[in-house]
């Protein structure tokens, strides 16, 4: 090897995140600074007198003065790895059957980018069936795929993030309409999870819960239950929109059980499918994205088998510390002992672990505000998927958005473009391309409302407007309600 002064270098590297780090080294490794999208690079003599911003062209040149050696390789990409490090997802499921109608979907490499792996993601769901399994068995074949129809091509991974909320209130809807078009009567709750990297999106109607425990033993909701009984801004929805809450009515006229939406007796006001219980039974989720802490944490997605008879809180403590995959069935034997096998019991467990752990870290529990158990989320005053590839702050979960409304108008956005070169619209729910002249927007109304503006997107095709307008309880003049 040709002799090179041994002059010994600082080296600060900004990797992005607001982490820096300080190496000393040899003149000879400048093939470290091979790292072209950290956000800059200092190079000073070890006697801290002589300090050089140092542009890429100036790197280039120096390093064309110098021979690389592995040891710059080694710590290059070291600092390449930190950058663009993923967390480990590790994940486990069990579940004891009574009527046979849950089912649950686990999917760890998809692709934002088709081929290629470092923009994957992992989807976990859980269905739970009633009056037939035929619902939950089409959610779980075809609702991925129609909530990936509704996200523009291209999009980098913050775009993709922040177009996944209205994404998967478009693919819940157009699964709903696709299955009633099959013209059977049965339903199902939906729970559905997306990970990618540290930020976690769901999306759930009905009563399958999925919580969330994170560093020190907090826990928290990622859904809201739709059971009529227990939610009464549904039942205000419900009423608003031309259906009847009440109980099942006995001899005697005296109520029994748990509050239901009629006709039809569903003790749920939102699902997929449930075509005979009326149109104030929506498809629409509510959607929450979080985006977590470099501590990571674990998710329980469950039916209500587990959730009748275990609390968030239980259903955490009785697994902590266990591999996902033990933590799943403890669980469930949990809900067992608690209560018999008296529903079908599904549980997923879903763990974001640091890359450096096998499991999730044990922190000493925090106490919890009980006033407010939610203020482990920092909030953002909008919508923001900014730095979602790189965790929050250590003990932190961020919320990146929330949004809960039946209300398609509200959910969908306005950023689906008319296609100048076609001349066509393109639905944004079921993704059909039609003649402007066809389009209807969800913001149309009487041609003299001041609230109308049919010139504003998103448009839909006319079967799914008539979707959008009888969940809302919109009918055409004459149209009358029947008993």
């Amino acid at each position: 090897m040709k002799s090179i002064m041994p002059v010994d270098i600082g080296l600060l590297v900004d990797d992005g995140y607001g982490h820096r780090f300080l190496y000393q080294l040899s003149a000879f490794a400048l093939d470290l600074l091979e790292i072209h999208d950290h956000q800059f690079l200092h190079c000073f003599a070890n006697d801290g007198t002589k300090i050089t911003r140092m542009s890429q062209t100036e790197v280039s040149k120096m390093k064309q003065k110098q021979l690389p050696v592995p040891l710059g390789t080694l710590i290059c990409r070291e600092l390449r790895n930190e950058k663009v490090m993923k967390p480990n997802v590790k994940f486990g499921q069990a579940a004891l059957a009574k009527k046979g109608e849950d089912l649950f979907f686990i999917k760890s490499d998809c692709q934002r980018v088709p081929g290629n792996p470092s923009a994957s993601f992992s989807v976990f769901a859980i269905f739970d069936g009633h009056n037939g399994i035929s619902a939950a068995i089409f959610a779980k074949e075809n609702l991925l795929n129609n909530v990936l129809s509704a996200i523009p091509q291209g999009l980098d991974r913050e775009a993709w993030l922040q177009a996944l909320p209205r994404a998967l209130v478009a693919g819940f809807v157009k699964t709903d309409i696709e299955f009633q078009q099959r013209g059977e009567n049965s339903g199902t709750t939906v729970t559905f999870v997306v990970v990618d990297d540290w930020t976690v999106t769901v999306a759930s109607v009905g009563d399958s819960r999925c919580i969330l425990d994170t560093q020190g033993g907090i826990v928290s909701l990622l859904t809201v239950d739709h059971r009529l009984e227990e939610n009464a801004e549904e039942r205000e929805r419900v009423t608003a929109s031309g259906g009847e809450v009440g109980r099942l009515n006995v001899y005697g006229g005296n109520g029994v059980g748990p509050l239901r939406c009629w006709p039809g007796g569903l003790c749920l006001s939102r699902s997929i499918g449930d075509t005979d219980v009326g149109e104030f039974i929506v498809p629409v989720p509510h959607v929450k994205q979080v985006k977590l802490s470099n501590a990571g944490g674990r998710l329980i997605i469950a039916s209500d088998g587990i959730w009748d008879a275990l609390s968030s809180d239980m259903a955490a403590q009785s697994c902590r510390g266990l591999p996902a995959e033990l933590a799943a069935k403890v669980v469930v034997k949990e809900a067992l002992r608690s209560r018999g096998l008296k529903d079908d019991t599904t549980c997923l467990v879903v763990d974001i672990i640091p890359h450096d752990h096998l499991i999730l870290p044990q922190t000493p529990k925090k106490k919890q505000n009980l006033l407010n158990p939610l203020l482990i989320f920092g909030k953002r005053s909008q919508y923001s998927t900014k730095g979602a590839n790189k965790p929050s702050a250590v003990g932190v979960v961020e919320e990146l958005f929330e949004e809960g409304s039946a209300m398609l108008a509200e959910r969908l956005g306005k950023d689906f473009p008319l296609d100048s070169n076609s001349g066509l619209f393109r639905c944004a729910i079921c993704q059909a391309d039609q003649p402007s002249s066809e389009g209807l927007s969800v913001n149309s109304g009487p041609v003299f409302s001041p609230v109308s503006k049919p010139w504003e997107g998103p448009f839909l095709c006319e079967s799914c407007r008539r979707k959008k307008d009888a969940m809302e309880g919109k009918r055409p003049i004459g149209h009358a309600i029947t008993a």
